[in-house]
């Protein structure tokens, strides 16, 4: 089946759906890398999704999940058939006494969502206010920061399989662990969160660590250069940033690609870097961190 079928198809079954052709994944990363989708389209509806799955299904066409972008290197060559950006937003909060749950649409901003918190005097949620993420990329990939995780505030996921049903793990489910969880291997499309999370009497100390968080982001991330966030995982007994250091590779380029000076396990983007030049940077960095120290070090980022 060509583009202008899988468009016509959509277009069909959902007429109010913006389908784009031959859409360049540059605008949907934060990378600012990659090639073409085939055929990019935004789901703000679980009807949506089911639709769109029921569509791929049949007519047996590739189906690809993005939620930010924001962990992604897509590869130079692009993806083929569909890829659906979920963008179901909304934040419901029910407080009972000092316990609060908030269920969360999977495309919500974790930003977006820590501000409306903050306001609510709602904490909890701290440490997730300055990933540039959705919901569902941060419990898909458990994201953590400053000693905590999404692991720790997790209730309950609903998510759609792959054959359109609805499926609802239950924290202990999701087995979550560090940067991943099931819905990294299961495809299940995350739809919706619920958060476990505390009223707080004083906001402003839930202000303060915000904005202690983000000003330690800012001195220790380069947030100057596109990038998907750490490139590297933590190791088990060894901070791959520091040997990275250690290895004389911060400044260290490929092409548009470079090792950032300022935090060693970040590869950032200095303006024209492909995919090619990210991977093979990040072959480079692996193979003279284990030639030096035998350790093996794997990406955090995930290659589409």
């Amino acid at each position: 089946m060509d583009t202008n079928q899988i468009c016509e198809l959509l277009n069909n079954k959902l007429p109010e759906l913006e389908v784009l052709k031959n859409e360049s994944m540059k605008k949907h990363t934060s990378f600012k890398i990659g090639g073409d989708a085939e055929v990019f389209v935004k789901a703000k509806t679980i009807d949506e999704i089911k639709e769109i799955i029921s569509i791929c299904n049949e007519n047996n066409i590739p189906l690809t999940i993005v939620g930010n972008g924001s962990n992604l290197l897509v590869n130079d060559e692009g993806i083929k058939g569909v890829v659906l950006k979920v963008c179901i937003d909304y934040i419901n909060i029910d407080k009972a006494e000092r316990d609060v749950t908030v269920t969360v649409g999977s495309g919500v901003m974790l930003g977006k969502l820590a501000q409306i918190l903050l306001k609510e005097s709602i904490s909890g949620f701290e440490f997730a206010s300055g990933i540039p993420g959705t919901i569902g990329g941060a419990v898909r990939m458990n994201a953590g920061a400053y000693g905590t995780e999404f692991k720790d505030i997790v209730i309950e996921t609903t998510a759609i399989d792959r054959s359109g049903k609805i499926v609802k793990f239950n924290n202990e489910e999701q087995n979550f662990t560090y940067r991943s969880s099931v819905f990294k291997n299961n495809e299940c499309i995350i739809v919706e969160t619920k958060l476990k999370l505390k009223t707080e009497e004083n906001q402003s100390a839930i202000k303060e660590k915000m904005d202690e968080y983000r000003n330690s982001r800012l001195e220790n991330q380069p947030v100057e250069y596109p990038s998907a966030g750490s490139t590297f995982k933590r190791g088990e007994d060894f901070i791959t940033a520091k040997l990275i250091d250690e290895c004389g590779l911060k400044g260290y380029s490929i092409g548009g690609a470079k090792v950032s000076e300022k935090h060693a396990g970040f590869i950032v983007n200095t303006g024209n870097a492909t995919a090619k030049d990210v991977l093979e940077l990040a072959e480079f960095v692996k193979k003279k961190v284990f030639e030096k120290y035998g350790k093996e070090i794997e990406l955090e980022i995930e290659v589409i």
